[in-house]
């Protein structure tokens, strides 16, 4: 069984053929498919695919580049789709200093109110950073130590570092914060060798396998659409640069999101 931690199976590209695709993905040994909002509008759609589809799982949260909209009823209003049973995390959530959409300091706002509702909640989250590491380190150790002062449970399982760019040592800190390291597509590009070094060198409990489908669609079918059934693409690369077995890659990182979003899976 493979599990896609990281799938926008509720854009309009996937409008026409939505069925079809979940079909594929299930024919491909994908069982289960996380759907993380990007903001309030996009929440509720993850929340309705979890509620319509088995296997499917919503994330909620407001994504750094959409933070602008963010104003003192956005909390109120994620926590109640948080009630949700198919709600497993907060996020598509975290700072992005590439784009420049939003100044750093509403981002960092936005952000920090939405880590103290995850605390609230016990709930994981899906970070999403771009040129913003140094900061987000800051803001998720700081985070960490208070649940760690309060013996929140969720220490133990903070949540995982989407689509991570960085190098080992930048890994490496967020591993000691007991973070998640999500690999997708780019992990299969033919030059990209700066990301299968770092994948080569992650620990295998550590690792979370995601598509971010529709985009960073996975060789051979970069420059397409992505979707949830090029997860066992990504993983086979993986299982190589890790000299495991494919089926032990998938029962590790299963095992892995199974843990992170405290379900069994």
């Amino acid at each position: 069984m493979l599990v896609d931690t990281h799938c926008h199976l509720d854009f309009n590209t996937f409008d026409e053929d939505r069925d079809d695709v979940l079909s594929r993905a299930q024919q491909s040994g994908v069982k289960i498919i996380i759907n993380p909002g990007v903001d309030l509008e996009t929440s509720l759609s993850a929340v309705r695919n979890s509620e319509i589809y088995p296997g499917v799982f919503a994330a909620i949260g407001i994504h750094p580049n959409e933070s602008a909209a963010f104003n003192e009823r956005s909390i109120a209003q994620l926590q109640d789709l948080a009630g949700f049973s198919g709600v497993v995390a907060i996020g598509e959530i975290g700072l992005d200093y590439y784009h420049e959409k939003v100044n750093h300091d509403t981002q960092k706002k936005v952000l920090c109110e939405q880590l103290e509702l995850a605390a609230s909640l016990n709930m994981p989250v899906i970070v999403h950073s771009r040129k913003a590491y140094d900061d987000l380190i800051i803001i998720l150790s700081g985070w960490c130590a208070r649940l760690q002062k309060a013996n929140s449970p969720l220490a133990l399982r903070p949540g995982v570092l989407h689509a991570f760019e960085g190098d080992n040592t930048t890994a490496d800190k967020f591993i000691n914060l007991n973070f998640f390291i999500g690999v997708g597509g780019p992990v299969t590009f033919k030059n990209a060798f700066d990301r299968q070094t770092l994948v080569a060198g992650l620990p295998i409990e550590r690792i979370l396998l995601e598509t971010d489908a529709p985009f960073l669609t996975p060789q051979p079918y970069r420059g397409r659409r992505n979707e949830p059934s090029y997860i066992r693409i990504i993983a086979e690369r993986i299982s190589d640069l890790k000299a495991v077995s494919l089926a032990d890659l998938a029962v590790a990182t299963t095992k892995n999101a199974a843990f992170l979003f405290s379900r069994e899976f």
